[in-house]
């Protein structure tokens, strides 16, 4: 007898104030977590609220100024969440976007707080899909064998909902993930392999670019290029860059246009080993259907 699958879970969001940009109250079934969000220009409102109040661990989500990574995220964790983040408010200025992690049974105290801080501030930096805005890495406070569980399991639903809720800052991209497969892009001097993805378009590490951009290469196009070499994420090899990790580009024409060192349609340029483009594959075919 095969063991049982897993089974579906719900996460409710109730929007407080009415409003898809007001407060968010995001509870999942059989969990003891709650999380709330809110935009910067409804923190007040979410101030306000009663389960603000106490421990709990914290997001800042906001954009970078390099635009090399798609947003800038400090993380935190406090026995006083109104003061820190009124604290925040008043001194961080990059944030426009705050999510709240609290536990509705008071069972998590600052230790395990400390642990996911530690924790997210970790898979963050692996993930390297954001800035980080925390000035040290934090450490892993000591905790008995059951209460690292009961943190763990505790980040496990963080981690469950906070793509739920736009962030995709603390997972690495998937090499090859099975709704997609796997593209080349082939051009002067250029030779990379990449996937899309539900985030974007993945270029893999060891993909070799073009070093010398053309003129009419949008502009956008050379700044990331020059973030990309400025962060070490392209080094020079021979006469290519060749880009050092997992990137994930917000479109395959961008993708295509940072590799090719010209402007791209990345649809076009991104072909399988059999020649089919991302167009092709995108495309749906009206005469399958019966």
């Amino acid at each position: 007898m095969e063991p049982p699958k897993p089974l579906g879970t719900s996460i409710r969001i109730f929007l407080a104030d009415s409003e898809a940009d007001g407060v968010w109250v995001v509870e999942k079934s059989n969990w003891t977590g709650k999380a709330l969000m809110a935009p910067r220009t409804r923190y007040g409102e979410m101030r306000a609220r009663p389960d603000l109040d106490g421990p709990g661990v914290y997001l800042l989500v906001g954009p970078t100024e390099s635009g090399l990574l798609p947003s800038r995220v400090y993380i935190g964790e406090t026995d006083d969440l109104p003061g820190r983040l009124d604290s925040h408010n008043k001194n961080k200025d990059f944030w426009n976007r705050v999510i709240v992690f609290t536990s509705k049974d008071s069972n998590l105290n600052k230790a395990h707080n400390r642990h996911l801080e530690a924790r997210l501030i970790g898979l963050a930096s692996t993930a390297k899909r954001a800035e980080l805005d925390n000035g040290n890495a934090g450490s892993l406070p000591p905790l008995s064998e059951p209460d690292t569980a009961e943190a763990e399991a505790f980040l496990a639903e963080m981690l469950l909902i906070y793509p739920v809720l736009g962030v995709q800052v603390f997972q690495k991209a998937e090499k090859q993930p099975s709704s997609s497969v796997r593209l080349h892009l082939i051009g002067k001097d250029t030779k990379a392999e990449g996937t899309e993805t539900a985030d974007g378009f993945v270029v893999y590490a060891g993909s070799l670019a073009r070093a010398d951009a053309v003129r009419s290469i949008h502009s956008y196009g050379a700044q990331l290029r020059a973030a990309l070499a400025d962060k070490g994420l392209f080094v020079e090899d021979g006469k290519h860059l060749r880009l050092t990790e997992d990137y994930v580009f917000s479109a395959p024409s961008t993708a295509a246009m940072v590799m090719l060192g010209r402007p791209s349609n990345g649809r076009l340029e991104w072909r399988t080993a059999e020649g089919q483009t991302l167009k092709d594959l995108q495309t749906f075919d009206m005469t399958s259907e019966t």
